[in-house]
C-alpha cells in the first residue's frame, strides 16, 4: 500500500523485524507501533486482532483462532500473554445463541450475557479475559483488525454533522453507523456493514472511533494510519487559528504567580496532574471553554477516566485575587458532587454499580490549567480538547446524551475492564 509521508502520525513497521516473527507476535508488534502514538489509541485503550490458524490441542486439526487484545490490556506494552485466543467457528456460532434470545437487542441482558459465553470459546484453556469489543473483531470479514481511537477521527465522529463529514473526508470506502455502545449489537453491525460492500475497508463509530481491516497486517496497519492521517488532515485545513474556542478571553498568569496559585490551591483539594501546557492554556482561557466543559466528553474511553464532566472554575485571572479563586473552587466542587449525585439518582439502573467518588476527576481553572485527579485522566481530558477543537473546527461539537453515557460509565462489563486494567501484571 502506497503511503504519502505521514504528518499526524508515526509510521514504524519495520519488514525485517516483521519478518522474524511468528503470525501471533506480529500482532503484538503491530499493536505495539499502534500503541506506541497517543494520536492514534489512549493509554489502555483500542485493540487490534488477527485471525490465524492454529493446531488444536484436543483434535490435532488446523483451525481457525481469532486473538484479540483482552480486556484492560494496553496496546503500547502488550505481549502474547495480554491477547484472548479464541475459537472463530465458536464466535461466529453465538450469532445463533444470540438470535434465538427473546428480548435482544442494544443494552439488553442477552447482549450481555453474550460477553459471558466467551471463556467457553477459549481456545487452548488461554485464561486472559476477552474484551467486550471481541464481536467488532470476530464478526468484520477480515483476517486482521484493528480498532483505535484516533483525536483527529472522534473530532468526526463528535460532530453534528458526523456522516456528512465521514463521506466527505472517505468517501465509500470508510461507512458511518451511529452511536452504539461496545458489544455484540455492534459487532453484528460491524459484520452487516461490512458484507454490504465488499470493498470497503472500515466503519466510523459516531461518539466513538475507528474500525478498519485487512487480510494482510501489514495493510492494516498502514490503512489505520492512512485513514488517521486523512481525518488529521481534514481537520488541519479547517483549523481557526487565533479564534479556536472563539478566541481568548483570558491571559495566562505568569508562571511564578502560576505556582503561587497552585501552592494555595493543593492545601484545598487532591491534585496529582496539572498541566499548563499551550494547548491546555488555550483551551481554559477560551471564550468557549465553559460551554464545551459543561457538555462533557464523547468517547467512552475518554469518561470512563475523566467523569462525564470535569469542572470549570470561572475565575478571572485579571485581579489575580486567590481568596476569590479559593472561594469559587471550594463552592464549584461542593456543586459539582450535589449535580453527579443526581446524575446519578436520575439514570442509574436497576443493577447499576455503587455511585463512584464524586468529586472532579479534572478541573479547569482559567489562567492556570488542568488540575487532575491522576496523569491518566489528564492525558485523556488533553485528548478530549482535542477532540472538540477539532469538532469545532470542522463543524459543532456534541457529547453522547447523559443516559448514554451513564449506561457506559456504570456498565458492569466496562466496570470489570477498568479493574482489570488498574491490576498488575
Amino acid at each position: 500500500m502506497d503511503l504519502r509521508p505521514l504528518k499526524h502520525v508515526n509510521y514504524l513497521w519495520n519488514d525485517e523485524t516483521a519478518a522474524k516473527l511468528s503470525p501471533a507476535e506480529r500482532l503484538v508488534y503491530r499493536s505495539n507501533l499502534l500503541g506506541s502514538d497517543l494520536r492514534v489509541v489512549n493509554t489502555g485503550g483500542g485493540n487490534t486482532s488477527s485471525k490465524l490458524i492454529e493446531r488444536d490441542p484436543l483434535t490435532g486439526r488446523d483451525v481457525q483462532v481469532l486473538w484479540v487484545k483482552g480486556s484492560g490490556g494496553d496496546l503500547r506494552i502488550a505481549t502474547l500473554d495480554n491477547f484472548a485466543s479464541l475459537y472463530q467457528e465458536k464466535l461466529l456460532s453465538l450469532k445463533a445463541t444470540y438470535a434465538a434470545s427473546d428480548p435482544r437487542g442494544p443494552k439488553t441482558e442477552a447482549e450481555d450475557r453474550m460477553a459471558g459465553m466467551y471463556p467457553a470459546c477459549a481456545f487452548n484453556l488461554n485464561p486472559r479475559a476477552a474484551s467486550i469489543d471481541t464481536p467488532l473483531h470476530a464478526f468484520a470479514p477480515a483476517r486482521h483488525v484493528d480498532h483505535t481511537h484516533p483525536n483527529a477521527v472522534i473530532a468526526v465522529a463528535a460532530s453534528r454533522r458526523s456522516k456528512h463529514l465521514t463521506a466527505e473526508i472517505y468517501g465509500d470506502e470508510v461507512a458511518w453507523t451511529p452511536w452504539l455502545r461496545p458489544g455484540f449489537e455492534l459487532g453484528l453491525e460491524i459484520g452487516r456493514i461490512a458484507g454490504s460492500t465488499p470493498k470497503r475497508k472500515g466503519v466510523l463509530l459516531a461518539q466513538h472511533g475507528l474500525i478498519d481491516w485487512a487480510d494482510d497486517d501489514k495493510d492494516c496497519y498502514e490503512l489505520t494510519l492512512r485513514l488517521i492521517e486523512q481525518a488529521a488532515e481534514y481537520v488541519e485545513s479547517k483549523d481557526k487559528g487565533e479564534q479556536t474556542f472563539g478566541g481568548v478571553r483570558y491571559e495566562s498568569l505568569a508562571p511564578a504567580e502560576r505556582d503561587e496559585a497552585l501552592l494555595e490551591l493543593k492545601a484545598l483539594t487532591p491534585i496529582e496532574t496539572v498541566q499548563s501546557d499551550a494547548a491546555i492554556l488555550r483551551f481554559v482561557n477560551s471564550q468557549d471553554a465553559p460551554r464545551l466543559a459543561e457538555l462533557g466528553t464523547s468517547c467512552p474511553d475518554h469518561f470512563l477516566r475523566t467523569k462525564i464532566k470535569p469542572l470549570y472554575v470561572d475565575w478571572n485571572p485579571r485581579g489575580k485575587d486567590l481568596d476569590t479563586l479559593k472561594t469559587q473552587l471550594l463552592s464549584g466542587i461542593d456543586r459539582y458532587r450535589k449535580d453527579y449525585a443526581a446524575y446519578y439518582q436520575s439514570h442509574k439502573r436497576a443493577g447499576s454499580p455503587p455511585m463512584r467518588n464524586p468529586d472532579p476527576a479534572v478541573i479547569l481553572i482559567p489562567g492556570i490549567g488542568m488540575l487532575a485527579s491522576s496523569p491518566l485522566a489528564a492525558e485523556f481530558y488533553t485528548c478530549a480538547v482535542e477532540v472538540m477543537r477539532g469538532a469545532e473546527a470542522i463543524d459543532e461539537y456534541i457529547a453522547l446524551p447523559p443516559q448514554e453515557a451513564f449506561d457506559i460509565e456504570y456498565w458492569q462489563l466496562e466496570e470489570a475492564k477498568l479493574r482489570r486494567a488498574s491490576q498488575p501484571e
